[in-house]
């Protein structure tokens, strides 16, 4: 089908911002300048950094117990940033951990967290919390002003972990953690003399989030990222679920503040079927969409150039994750790859996609097979809708360029310096061509993916501290506690650092890759624009 194009968008120069940090009231994790970001000019185009894709409250999520230390805790950072209980005393017992980090599920850690942080956080360990408020304050007076925080829940990975707080319900998940957004706010508030005097504002609308970030603020849009959404199973072929369930969860989801969603994730469901994961995290996936939908992934072998994630042989299984296979089943054998996923988008899907239209909501187009991405941007072409994102590369890269045709957003995974840089190129001409503006990232956190690790080969070249980063701040090495980062040495270990990822990226591609990160914020704020005015026409 032939891509609608985009409107003309309107390109402009970097605007440093300059500013001044205040002195943190609370705990220190950071050192920096004493200045403060300053505020832009209501004429000007917004500027600052986008992540289109982190978690900060997953801590809640797969039963409450899989992901340790919260991003605040009332009672301070020591009640905050401390290991879970299962990893004492030395984390030969985290075999989650263990697994995900190490590829076996033996190993140990030092459990402790503050005030050491001898292990942990680390860009690496994925069930340790990586975005403790203080951490993401940093990021904020480095430039960052918009933030998709993605309410997160997976059903069957609550039930495969043995132990939990919460029950494994994904909607009742995504409500407590939406409600863990709004005291995070509150917190932050008081810190700062009251209500709607934090830096950390959610926001409704796009032009509520281009006040917020005109006035030198977070604008914090709330996401759903959930394998099942408002209960939309499909078990041996069977649909539990409706459209007035979907017209039932999507206002329910509009009413909490969520702007953005998937469809699906991870796991086949009653609206799409999924990217395949790879390698052994791809058969423990499997896994799950066995037990949660009474059958493996079915795949066949693409005839065109766009094709899901190769089903890889898993190797060696942990035993806490094969004993979950049925007496006498084992994973099947795929045909050649390249591999698609033979379910696509569903009726039900279409119905949700225009849902979310109707609503002015940002469609996430991430983890939906080639099969169901192609049926969802056949829709919103023939709609001419804007509204669609991907968010950290989890499409087949030829679909970036009917992404960018309707109006839509592109942010990156946040891959090392040097991995983005390449991807960053080699996406500039589609930009170019679409006359986007600016550029972004989805880091992921607590998403249990690796954050950025260290740049190979840097010693010719580091970071050197302290730094200037693109909103005019002083940066020197980031403190918690005891605990003293270096990007250079320990990549991006935690929130805090990503304005030293993006001066590592400055350093080996140029002043242009901030420019266009720097006009990230802006290029997100107008492509939601778009979908707003385009639901409101219709």
């Amino acid at each position: 089908m032939k891509s609608l194009r985009s409107l003309v968008r309107i390109t402009s120069g970097l605007v440093l911002l300059a500013g001044s940090l205040i002195a943190q009231s609370s705990a220190p994790a950071t050192a920096t300048s004493a200045t403060t970001p300053a505020t832009a000019s209501a004429a000007a185009d917004v500027r600052g950094l986008v992540d289109a894709h982190s978690h900060l409250f997953s801590y809640e999520a797969f039963g409450g117990m899989l992901m340790c230390g919260k991003p605040f805790d009332p009672d301070g950072i020591a009640k905050a940033l401390r290991d879970c209980p299962d990893h004492l005393p030395n984390g030969e017992l985290a075999w989650f951990e263990n697994f995900t980090r190490t590829g076996s599920p033996t190993g140990t850690h030092d459990p402790v967290g503050w005030p050491t942080f001898r292990d942990w956080p680390a860009h690496d360990s994925l069930t340790h919390q990586q975005a403790y408020y203080t951490w993401v304050e940093r990021a904020w007076r480095g430039g960052l002003r918009v933030m998709v925080n993605h309410l997160v829940a997976n059903r069957q990975l609550c039930a495969i972990y043995p132990l939990r707080r919460h029950g494994c319900d994904e909607m009742d998940s995504i409500r407590l953690q939406a409600q863990r957004a709004r005291e995070l706010q509150a917190h932050i508030d008081a810190e700062h003399g009251g209500p709607g005097r934090g830096w950390f504002r959610i926001v409704r609308d796009p032009a509520e989030a281009r006040q917020v970030v005109q006035a030198g603020k977070l604008a914090v849009v709330l996401g759903v990222e959930t394998s099942e959404p408002f209960g939309c199973r499909q078990v041996l072929g069977i649909s539990a679920c409706t459209r007035a369930q979907i017209d039932r969860g999507l206002d329910e989801m509009y009413e909490l503040g969520v702007r953005s969603m998937f469809a699906c994730h991870k796991y086949d469901n009653a609206l799409c079927g999924v990217r395949f994961d790879s390698g052994t995290q791809g058969a423990i996936v499997n896994i799950g969409n066995l037990l949660g939908t009474g059958r493996f992934w079915q795949a066949r072998t693409c005839t065109t150039a766009e094709h899901d994630n190769t089903i890889e042989p898993a190797g060696v299984l942990p035993g806490q994750i094969a004993r979950l296979l049925p007496p006498g089943v084992s994973l099947p054998i795929y045909p050649a790859a390249p591999h698609c996923n033979t379910r696509g988008l569903t009726s039900l899907g279409q119905y949700m996609i225009e849902g979310m239209m109707r609503r002015g909501m940002m469609i996430e187009v991430d983890h939906m097979s080639v099969k169901a991405a192609d049926s969802a941007l056949d829709l919103l072409e023939a709609a001419g809708y804007p509204g669609v994102i991907s968010s950290h590369s989890w499409t087949d890269p030829h679909y970036l360029d009917r992404i960018y045709a309707l109006g839509g957003m592109v942010t990156q995974y946040g891959h090392d310096a040097e991995h983005f840089v390449d991807e960053w190129r080699r996406t500039e001409p589609l930009r170019q061509a679409h006359q986007v503006p600016g550029y972004g990232y989805g880091l992921d956190a607590n998403g249990m993916g690796r954050l950025p690790a260290p740049r190979a080969g840097n010693a010719s070249n580091p970071v050197t501290y302290p730094f200037t980063s693109l909103d005019g701040v002083t940066l020197d090495r980031q403190r918690t506690g005891e605990r003293v980062w270096d990007v250079n040495q320990d990549g991006v270990a935690n929130y805090g650092l990503v304005p030293d990822w993006i001066e590592d990226m400055r350093i080996i591609a140029g002043p242009e890759i901030v420019q266009d990160l720097a006009a990230g914020a802006e290029s997100y704020l107008r492509t939601w624009a778009s979908a707003t005015q385009h639901a409101s026409l219709r």
